[in-house]
């Protein structure tokens, strides 16, 4: 044979083996990837991830109809079912069970995401007083077994019946911008009350000593402008929500202001505005603008000021005893006094005065009325240097118009401590104490708190009721 025909021949034979070759890795690389496909299908169809499932709100307890909030998902095989029941006493009430249909290849169309709502209402499911559980139970399309199962569940209090509520104290004389003095009783499951003086709400406190059996205290306010007798009652509102409200004996004393004229001159506003600097005023505006929007504007804003501070009160009563007045103090202006700003002869304005200005000697010390904790101490616009004391139970004292103030927010004080000295800042016409009692932020007459007698009849008669 020739040379040639033996090469070629040798050559088509190590082709043919190449060739099988290729087929061969060709063959296993196919059977490689349908068998990877064929796993990843497996794993799919039956993979092990659960769904997740929540439920909004999680109330501790519950009293009436409310509405909750179910949601699931499952992000791979899709959702089957969605169920959420109650269970009380091995009884078992189920309130939705859904399911949803396979869609689409591998479920591509198919529900992954749920959120439903459902109203629980002890009532109508004849639910008894006490714990029951919430069960929500979520399915998805895995093969195995029946699907994957996440299975969350809340235990409730079912509560219906309002909290207990009686006064124990029995006389309640009150006097039209003056404080009055409840004790009462609730029961332990009460989680706040206090007292109802038409729409107004003034929180009760529990009593620190006699708390296991329900006392509390709450002192409560008629507002100086109030034209009508208010209706004044007790409320209470337990932990489930379930709420009472009870009358108690009461007199309210009708008090009538005074009115007081005010004459301002070019002087007194040309010695005043330099003070308010701070504050944004119109130049162009004429001195009489720049004061009525000082008397106006700024003293809104004061006292929006003083009335957020209610929320720092401590809720033990911290003062003892009568209430000092400022030593040697002539009375200058009483509390709620009806303020007619004049003018040129011309009526321009009229505010209430909401404390007592009393006078002594310039730079006279001013002393803390009774023992608490500085809550604030700082300029205080209208009221110039100002220093506010928290005395608990939502009960506090201001001092403006000081020319120096001596302590600092957060520091205890004790009763006839000096704090400051009194001067002409802020809205003032000469050296005085400007002297103002809150409660919850709402100003009260302070002479009440300088009397004896007042505080014997009306607190600590009270109070030994209970001791």
């Amino acid at each position: 044979m020739p040379a040639f025909a033996v090469a070629g021949l040798r050559l088509a034979c190590g082709g043919i083996v190449d060739l099988r070759k290729l087929v061969l890795l060709i063959g296993f690389v196919f059977l490689f990837i349908l068998l990877g496909a064929a796993g990843w299908y497996f794993a799919f169809l039956y993979e092990g991830e659960t769904p997740s499932a929540s439920l909004q709100p999680l109330p501790e307890y519950i009293s009436k109809a409310q509405k909750f909030t179910a949601t699931a998902e499952d992000k791979k095989r899709g959702l089957r079912t969605v169920k959420l029941s109650v269970t009380q006493g091995g009884k078992e009430t189920v309130l939705l069970d859904e399911k949803f249909s396979y869609q689409g290849i591998l479920n591509r169309d198919g529900v992954h995401q749920v959120q439903k709502e459902i109203s629980i209402d002890p009532t109508a499911l004849k639910l008894a007083q006490g714990e029951f559980n919430i069960t929500l139970k979520v399915w998805d399309y895995s093969r195995r077994g029946e699907g994957n199962l996440v299975s969350f569940e809340h235990k409730s209090i079912v509560d219906t019946v309002p909290p207990s509520l009686r006064a124990v104290s029995r006389m309640h004389n009150v006097n039209v911008g003056g404080v009055g003095f409840a004790v009462y009783q609730t029961s332990q499951d009460t989680a706040s009350s206090g007292v109802f003086v038409d729409d107004l709400f003034f929180p009760g406190y529990p009593d620190k000593d006699q708390r296991e059996k329900g006392i509390c205290h709450c002192y409560f306010a008629i507002p100086y402008d109030k034209t009508s007798n208010p209706k004044i009652s007790l409320w209470a509102k337990d932990k489930a929500g379930n709420e009472a409200q009870t009358s108690f004996y009461y007199q309210v004393i009708r008090k009538k202001f005074r009115e007081d004229k005010i004459e301002i001159s070019d002087r007194f506003l040309q010695k005043l505005l330099p003070y308010f600097s701070f504050y944004p005023l119109d130049s162009e505006d004429s001195d009489l603008k720049k004061f009525l929007r000082i008397n106006n504007d700024l003293r809104r804003e004061n006292h929006q000021a003083l009335f957020q501070l209610k929320d720092k009160t401590s809720p033990d009563k911290l003062w003892d005893g009568v209430w000092l007045s400022h030593w040697n103090g002539q009375t200058m202006a009483r509390f709620a006094d009806h303020r007619f700003y004049f003018y040129k002869g011309q009526r321009v304005d009229d505010k209430f005065h909401l404390g007592v200005d009393l006078a002594s000697l310039a730079n006279a010390p001013v002393l803390a009325s009774n023992n608490g904790k500085v809550i604030f101490a700082d300029g205080l616009g209208i009221y110039g240097l100002a220093v506010v004391i928290d005395h608990g139970q939502g009960l506090s004292s201001v001092y403006g118009h000081l020319s120096k103030i001596e302590v600092s927010p957060g520091q205890d004080v004790k009763k006839g401590q000096t704090i400051g000295l009194t001067g002409d800042t802020g809205l003032a016409g000469g050296d005085h104490l400007h002297f103002s009692v809150m409660l919850q932020g709402i100003f009260v007459n302070p002479v009440e708190w300088w009397d004896p007698h007042w505080i014997t009849d009306n607190v600590t008669k009270k109070l030994s009721l209970v001791e």
